[in-house]
């Protein structure tokens, strides 16, 4: 039987834990990779959207003309 689809591919029984254990890997380098990149960044990289909450507004969200 030729797949038709990808749903045909993907329920083959022979295959599963295969799929699987891809899914995880790509979602643990996918996880690993953004928290390195996080933690990579210099202090002040992140410093002006930590203060952002405390800046104070030019004007207000609800300013009416």
């Amino acid at each position: 039987m030729i797949p038709q689809n990808l749903r045909d591919i993907l329920s083959n029984e022979q295959y599963t834990g295969l799929f699987q254990t891809l899914a995880l890997l790509i979602f643990m380098a996918f996880f690993i990779g953004m928290v390195f990149y996080v933690f990579s960044r210099p202090k002040k990289y992140y410093q002006d959207d930590a203060n952002a909450p405390l800046d104070d507004d030019e004007q207000p969200f609800n300013f009416k003309n």
